[in-house]
């Protein structure tokens, strides 16, 4: 059975750094690419970046210069790499990860809150 486990958020300061990662737990995935998503109340889901297994990347005009975004393969895993933090970057933060064969599967989620 496919699980995502997202981990790494917190309370930091504006101007702060997380990372935080997602790891794929279950035998023989074939991960095409993984996505982070932030999740706030009132306000649309938000595609934050994208990453595929190839090493291409894609961000959202808010974090471009700001976030980094990962893999490794080796151990079905993503990380998000947050620099200079905005309070409007608060939120909760998804990971997704899209399988060959089995489809997409969603994490829990951990929450960012950037306040001073």
């Amino acid at each position: 059975q496919v699980q995502l486990v997202e981990s790494g958020g917190g309370l930091v300061q504006p101007g702060g750094s997380l990372r935080l990662s997602c790891v794929v737990s279950g035998s023989g995935v074939d991960i095409i690419g993984f996505g982070w998503y932030r999740e706030a109340p009132g306000k649309q889901q938000t595609q934050v970046a994208v990453v595929t297994a190839l090493g291409n990347t894609q961000y959202a005009d808010s974090v471009k210069g700001r976030f980094t975004v990962s893999i490794n393969s080796a151990k079905n895993a993503t990380y998000l790499q947050m620099n200079s933090l905005e309070p409007e970057d608060t939120g909760r933060y998804r990971c997704n990860a899209v399988i060959r064969g089995p489809g997409a599967y969603w994490g829990q989620g951990t929450q960012v809150t950037v306040s001073s």
